[in-house]
């Protein structure tokens, strides 16, 4: 057995800072010197010893450490023992039952947030353990910091609960991405991960085929102490950073996401018969006669959804919804719905879909693509020609769809009333129409918010930057996903026999938190704008109405965004609490199967009750709902990568003399953020850049004021950048205003940043405290939303 080689402490690391809020000195001195007890918790020391460490030799000196020491002893921070010592204070037995999961805000700090609790705890860098970015610890929360008063977003946390990780329960990441440094003896990997601020140390012979700068994912084998940093191997080299294939590569494995499906999983796949059976035709509903088509982007692969329409005798229309019968194929139990169930959701980044399922089902079997015979599960309506529901069936069938649109073509022909089927096209569009007025007469509210998409070259490279359109047709389809969606719910629900309700897979919305509301309106208000938070069935409507009065203005794509950030997330449950959003009493999602495991779901939980069963174990569902939530806002964050990657990229290639527009989207101790019109991508002009004055934040304006000058930048003004610098690997952009000279060029810090050091508008609710900044949604197939 080999000698192994001692772990090199703290190769590369940087001396870490206190947050920038700390008040004054004292404050940071107090800091200091707890950190010292913590750190040395196996110690005690007299205040000789403590003058001594700190170098302090003056005598005013000595008498202010004395009496931080005895403050220190007085807030439970530090005992003082009968020989003259002092010594950490030991755990208490409380903090045994206090777990939670840590979220590394930035290099100096993290918060550790606890199921249950309003408010977050404080923990300095120093004494998170070596506890990591999203791992589960127990945690002694220690006193309340002095400085007191109600916590503000921006605040760095120090008005907060201050504590310590006291052990770390389980450790979050299984697998780390970043890029290999190789130095003469050894190596280091910094993670991609902006939330992992110390680089992993590569003995010599871990390193087998990789190159200095190439991405890589590692597996930590040995994690950190306070003294010595983690230890990994390789397990797989993705090739030279900045080459489009390995980057998209590398955010899937940053998050988590699979990228290639098992051997076993395809192989199953590949068993199932190309044709379908006679028998199965046979059991089923037949509409192949009747005219079916799909809409979908035109990049679409796969067409997990067709409409049908038929002219009845009495003057009514039935039109049905049909989607892809994945559950006929993918059954329990199997190794497809073993990795489907993993999978929970396809993976939609800038030039690429990972899908759900295999290639066979995904884009063949299950998909509905035209003139091929398919199996569907539908729901059929008939409806009279101003749009009220007569008669409902929900079942299998057999379908054969006669053509394909692109949103484009259909488009077109909604506008020329000229082509194939428009008009059966323009009676769709008129009762979708119908259906869409309703909702917001209802209580429904508009979010149409722009995606961002890029136009590429075939190595990926971005040529170009644009925002992509909703017209007639996307809303035409949306409508009647939707009305496919909740009728399904309701069907259910209505099938329910006595008080027990048949457990479904539900799609909920919550209301947003009133507070968080109130902060929002008070950031549009700020703006020019209203918004009526007081009373909850006004909410919709003034939303609504703002919504309008910002549209073509410089802001909207700012208050758009905060407003989607400002409500809560949607997501799956057993719990029937219905959907604030689109103003519906219950709402399921039934109709991307193909994308979505928990329509999976609930196309075996409503054909269970087709068939008569009762209800099933809510538990499992629940399980399973909790689990694809969490899938989904994985992949949701990884999209939203690959957009902020493909964004910095393509800036970088502007000419840096170049004038842009911006809006001021947040401000911050250390500078401001900026998103610029023409692209949607934000970067930060930082204080070192506004050179000509000092400037300070005040929180509660959104704003920053030269002392000097009074010179103020505010959330939302209009101002005009250039592009400093750009750094892919941060996914980050540096900023200056145009008509003045930057600070000289330097690496970009590693600081990364921090989002509770930025005073901008609350973000969505994802079963977290308040003020905190949880994730987003996201589009997942062209121009469809996540509702």
């Amino acid at each position: 057995m080999r000698d192994k080689k001692p772990r090199r402490e703290s190769i590369e690391k940087k001396e870490v800072k206190a947050p920038h809020t700390i008040v004054s000195y004292i404050d940071n001195l107090k800091a200091d010197i707890a950190a010292f007890f913590d750190l040395n918790s196996e110690h005690s020391f007299r205040p000789f010893d403590v003058h001594d460490h700190f170098g302090v030799q003056d005598k005013k000196v000595r008498t202010l450490f004395n009496d931080i020491l005895h403050e220190l002893e007085e807030a439970g921070r530090i005992t003082f023992s009968n020989n003259g010592t002092y010594a950490a204070a030991p755990l208490k037995k409380e903090s045994h039952g206090l777990t939670g999961r840590v979220d590394r805000v930035n290099k100096s700090f993290a918060f550790v947030i606890i199921d249950g609790r309003e408010d977050d705890i404080y923990v300095e860098a120093e004494l998170l353990n070596g506890a990591w970015d999203g791992d589960i610890v127990k945690i002694q929360p220690l006193t309340k910091n002095s400085r007191g008063g109600k916590s503000v977003r921006g605040d760095s946390g120090k008005s907060r609960t201050e504590g310590r990780v006291a052990e770390i329960i389980e450790r979050s990441a299984k697998e780390i991405v970043g890029i290999i440094e190789i130095n003469r003896g050894y190596a280091v990997v910094q993670p991609d991960n902006k939330k992992l601020f110390d680089p992993i140390f590569i003995e010599p012979e871990e390193i087998k085929e990789a190159e200095n700068g190439d991405k890589v994912i590692i597996k930590v084998t040995e994690w950190p102490t306070r003294r010595t940093q983690a230890e990994g191997e390789i397990t797989e080299v993705l090739g030279k950073a900045g080459n489009n294939d390995v980057e998209m590569h590398a955010i899937l494995a940053e998050f988590g996401l699979p990228y290639h499906f098992p051997e076993i999983v395809e192989a199953e796949a590949q068993k199932i018969p190309d044709k379908i059976a006679k028998k199965e035709t046979a059991k089923r509903k037949d509409i192949r006669d009747v005219l079916t088509f799909t809409i979908d982007p035109v990049d679409a692969k796969d067409f997990d959804d067709a409409l049908s329409l038929r002219y009845l005798e009495d003057g009514n229309v039935e039109i049905g919804v049909h989607i892809a019968d994945v559950s006929h194929y993918v059954l329990p139990g199997t190794e497809l719905d073993k990795e489907a169930y993993r999978r929970a959701t396809s993976v939609y980044l800038v030039d690429r879909t990972v899908p759900m399922l295999p290639e066979k089902l995904s884009n063949n079997l299950c998909s509905l693509r035209p003139n091929e015979d398919r199996l569907a599960f539908s729901a059929i309506f008939e409806l009279s020609p101003k749009g009220k529901i007569l008669n409902e069936w929900f079942g299998r069938t057999v379908i054969h769809s006669d053509r394909r649109f692109s949103y484009e073509e259909a488009q077109q022909v909604l506008d020329t009333e000229e082509g194939d089927f428009a008009a059966e096209l323009k009676v769709m569009n008129t009762i979708a129409k119908i259906f869409r007025k309703e909702r917001f007469k209802n209580g429904a509210i508009n979010f149409d918010t722009p995606e961002v998409r890029f136009r590429l070259d075939e190595n990926g490279k971005p040529l170009g930057i644009y925002q992509k359109e909703r017209h007639d047709s996307n809303k035409l389809i949306e409508e009647f996903m939707l009305l496919a969606n909740k009728r399904v719910a309701e069907y259910v629900y209505n099938l329910s026999k006595g008080e027990v309700k048949n457990t479904m897979v539900y799609r909920i919305h919550e209301a947003p938190d009133p507070d968080r509301l109130k902060t929002f309106a008070t950031f549009v208000a700020k703006l020019g704008h209203k918004l009526e938070v007081e009373e909850e069935n006004k909410i919709a409507k003034s939303m609504n109405k703002m919504l309008a009065e910002v549209e073509g203005k410089p802001e909207q794509n700012l208050i758009e965004s905060l407003a989607v950030r400002t409500m809560a997330k949607a997501r799956y449950s057993v719990e029937d609490l219905g959907h604030f959003g689109l103003a519906f009493k219950r709402y399921s999602h039934f109709t991307s199967p193909i994308r979505r495991y928990p329509d999976v779901m609930a196309h075996r939980l409503l054909q269970h009750y087709l068939d008569g069963g009762g209800s099933v174990d809510k538990e499992t569902y629940e399980a399973g709902s909790k689990h694809s939530s969490e899938r989904e806002r994985l992949a949701a964050e990884a999209e939203r990568a690959s957009i902020k990657y493909k964004q910095v990229e393509f800036m970088s290639m502007m000419d840096h003399d170049r004038e842009f527009d911006g809006i001021i989207t947040g401000v911050t101790e250390f500078g401001i953020f900026v998103e610029i019109t023409e692209t949607a991508s934000e970067g930060l002009i930082r204080m070192t850049d506004l050179g000509d004055d000092y400037y300070e934040l005040e929180k509660e304006n959104y704003r920053i004021v030269g002392q000097r000058t009074n010179k103020i930048y505010t959330f939302g003004d209009q101002v005009k950048v250039k592009v400093k610098d750009t750094n892919l690997a941060r996914r980050s952009m540096d900023l200056y205003l145009a008509g003045t000279v930057p600070s000289a060029s330097r690496p970009p810090r590693n600081d990364r940043g921090g989002s509770r050091e930025r005073t901008r508008a609350p973000r969505e609710a994802v079963s977290a405290p308040k003020n905190r900044k949880p994730s987003g949604s996201s589009a997942p197939k062209g121009n469809r939303k996540r509702r």
